[in-house]
């Protein structure tokens, strides 16, 4: 492989359309460290910031990327283009909040039945 091939220029395009990057990142650079880097980068004024790395999926073409793989193994080699930038997507996932529970003040919902005989 030629160093140009050994590394990729990357950017991350969050889910309102922003990006972060472009950068470039060595072929045996782990999906963890994509994430990292993600982490490091992400804009203080974006709400639903990542808190760590499980919180992040990388998606390319059309794949979650597993964090035990390189940037070379993730690679598809339909949209690899020669000193091109490679997008891909960033989700964040959020741990499920709790509703709060809503005091209605419906009748149905707020019934006593009292019977005095």
């Amino acid at each position: 492989m030629s160093g140009v091939q050994d590394s990729l220029e990357i950017k991350f395009r969050l889910i309102d359309g922003s990006d972060i990057g472009p950068k470039s990142f060595p072929a045996a650079a782990s999906v963890a460290t994509l994430k990292e880097s993600i982490l490091s980068q992400w804009p203080k004024e974006k709400e639903n910031a990542p808190k760590t790395v499980k919180d992040v999926k990388i998606i390319s073409a059309g794949k979650i990327l597993e964090n035990n793989r390189t940037v070379g193994e993730c690679r598809s080699p339909l949209c690899d283009v020669p000193g091109g930038v490679t997008t891909m997507h960033v989700v964040v996932s959020q741990p499920p909040q709790e509703k709060e529970k809503k005091v209605t003040d419906d009748p149905k919902q707020n019934k006593c039945v009292c019977v005095i005989l």
